[in-house]
């Protein structure tokens, strides 16, 4: 059983597939925009599609969790205006790992491409075949994205500081 100073058990394998997941998927989607067209780039981007919407599901699943399972509490070391921030940081992922992938299944339905998750469970089309549209949503995604690299690279250097120069056990609340 988790010490009323630590994640549960849940909590920390939801955040930790979701990581993975999310590492791959910028991975994947740094690589596949660059390939010429072709069986390559078509499975990358089912690939992307597919972990993207298990994302959604995992965040999902981490959202009702987190409501029934509140955070622990923050150690007594960390200052006043991270007790502040770190909250706001972790909707703003949440929010963020929420936002990529319906604006990715958005602008799939926009650009007539039905998205089939595993290519087992066909989904529906969210909103109607609209070039404009389209071209608005892969924008807006780009742009997600970039902001959720940069979302990460502050936690990640927020639990570097703590973990490493610190020495807080922050990280150890949520460490596998």
């Amino acid at each position: 059983m988790p010490g009323a100073d630590t994640y549960t058990p849940i909590a920390r394998v939801l955040h930790w597939l979701t990581a993975l997941a999310v590492l791959g998927l910028i991975a994947l989607g740094l690589w596949m925009v660059g390939l010429p067209f072709g069986l390559t780039k078509l499975y990358a981007f089912a690939w992307h599609k597919w972990i993207g919407l298990s994302v959604l599901l995992l965040t999902l699943l981490r959202w009702a969790w987190r409501a029934r399972h509140p955070p622990p509490a923050l150690p007594a070391t960390v200052a006043p205006w991270e007790r502040v921030a770190a909250p706001w940081a972790h909707i703003l992922l949440l929010v963020l790992l929420l936002a990529l992938p319906v604006s990715g299944w958005l602008m799939s339905s926009a650009g007539g491409v039905k998205v089939i998750w595993f290519a087992i469970l066909p989904l529906p089309d969210l909103v109607p075949r609209d070039p404009a549209l389209f071209t608005a949503l892969r924008t807006l995604h780009h742009w997600l994205a970039w902001t959720l690299i940069g979302v990460l690279v502050l936690h990640l250097g927020a639990v570097a500081r703590h973990d490493l120069l610190r020495r807080d056990g922050v990280f150890r609340r949520m460490a596998p």
